[in-house]
């Protein structure tokens, strides 16, 4: 089922970005046809992510825990990909309070297990989402995303198939 979920995710990706021209930049991934899609895992936490390698290349750390950093060629578009440890024992709803002042966010998602969370501020479109181990101290495993809000459409099944392949891998 999940993935038939990925096949379709793909498929309806594909159409949006083959029928969007901004700038040309979308019609730079269609040409390339597939988004190469690989899956980046930070094994100390089990993080597990799928990331379209036709856009982002790795370019060193993230600014937060443990992973990698990816950068589009053009630098327009910045996936960071990072887990810690919950040391605090973080809900997503504590979590969010201690780390975010959340009166300016455009989406807010907040479940017992993960957060998801934009906003869209001076032409750039910043996403985050983090997932909750299961248990009280695990890990916390997240992305943050930066990409050009003239260019949301092309962007929005990208930002679905990286959201929902986010995974803590239970140790």
């Amino acid at each position: 089922m999940r993935a038939l979920s990925y096949l379709l995710s793909g498929f309806i990706g594909l159409v949006l970005v083959l029928s969007t021209d901004f700038d040309g930049k979308a019609k730079v991934w269609a040409q390339t046809v597939s988004l190469d899609w690989r899956v980046f895992e930070v094994p100390e936490h089990g993080t597990r992510v799928d990331y379209p390698a036709r856009i982002f290349g790795p370019t060193g750390e993230p600014e937060k825990g443990i992973g990698q950093r990816f950068e589009s060629a053009d630098g327009s578009a910045v996936l960071s990909v990072y887990s810690s440890e919950n040391e605090a024992a973080d809900t997503p709803v504590s979590y969010l309070r201690k780390n975010l002042r959340r009166s300016g966010l455009d989406y807010e998602r907040v479940t017992r297990s993960f957060f998801a969370i934009s906003m869209e501020r001076a032409g750039r479109i910043f996403y985050s989402r983090c997932n909750f181990s299961r248990s009280a101290k695990g890990s916390i495993h997240c992305f943050d995303l930066v990409y050009p809000q003239e260019e949301k459409r092309a962007w929005d099944p990208v930002v679905t198939r990286i959201s929902l392949s986010l995974r803590p891998l239970e140790r």
